[in-house]
């Protein structure tokens, strides 16, 4: 993805977006942004904690050095997916299924909305939990393919992977802000501490 290999190298094409430019006239087609670059700006702005990963060895060194700056390693975690489990087995994470029990939250995610740096999650993820009975943190496993410029993007895309039975609940997780960081546009939502550990898949 574009942002990704301008930072840690190399370059591809993407969706794009209008970004006013000072330095171009005003009568010149705005210059446009590649969807992963819009999806990584509105996801900071969000107050998401973002770690791009070009291999699996990366996504697990991040994971663990998640777990280890917050001190989750003797910590029960949510978790609802037996493939991350099977993915991730060298951590022999201690899960759970019960929201009470756990600190945190490992999951996946349907799709990245570059639009509004929002996760599109269903319940083949939170089964038929709300947001506001999840843990407050949460540590996302994602891979490049699954950014999509919108909400209608993704929610087709859903619809096309699970033809025959579509999820319920389904529903974006935008507001990753502390409290005390939240104003009054994210009054209302339920904010989670949000790490996303993004592994480039294409």
């Amino acid at each position: 993805m574009s942002l990704f290999r301008k930072i840690f190298g190399g370059k591809s094409p993407g969706s794009e977006e209008k970004v006013p430019n000072e330095e171009r006239s005003k009568y010149m087609p705005d210059i446009k942004l590649p969807v992963d670059e819009r999806f990584t700006i509105n996801f900071k702005a969000n107050g998401g904690k973002f770690l791009y990963c070009e291999n699996i060895e990366e996504v697990y060194n991040s994971l663990e050095n998640i777990i280890s700056e917050n001190n989750w390693s003797d910590k029960k975690v949510f978790l609802l997916d037996d493939r991350l489990q099977d993915l991730f087995k060298g951590f022999e994470l201690d899960g759970t299924k019960k929201t009470s029990e756990s600190t945190y939250f490992f999951t996946t995610c349907e799709y990245l909305i570059s639009d509004d740096g929002s996760l599109l999650i269903s319940s083949n993820q939170i089964a038929e939990k709300k947001l506001k009975e999840l843990p407050t943190n949460f540590v996302v496993y994602a891979t490049t393919s699954q950014l999509v410029e919108n909400i209608g993007e993704g929610l087709k895309g859903i619809k096309n992977k699970n033809q025959s039975k579509i999820p319920t609940n389904i529903t974006t997780i935008k507001h990753f802000k502390t409290t005390e960081d939240k104003n009054f546009l994210s009054y209302g939502s339920s904010a989670k501490n949000l790490y996303l550990l993004l592994l480039e898949d294409l």
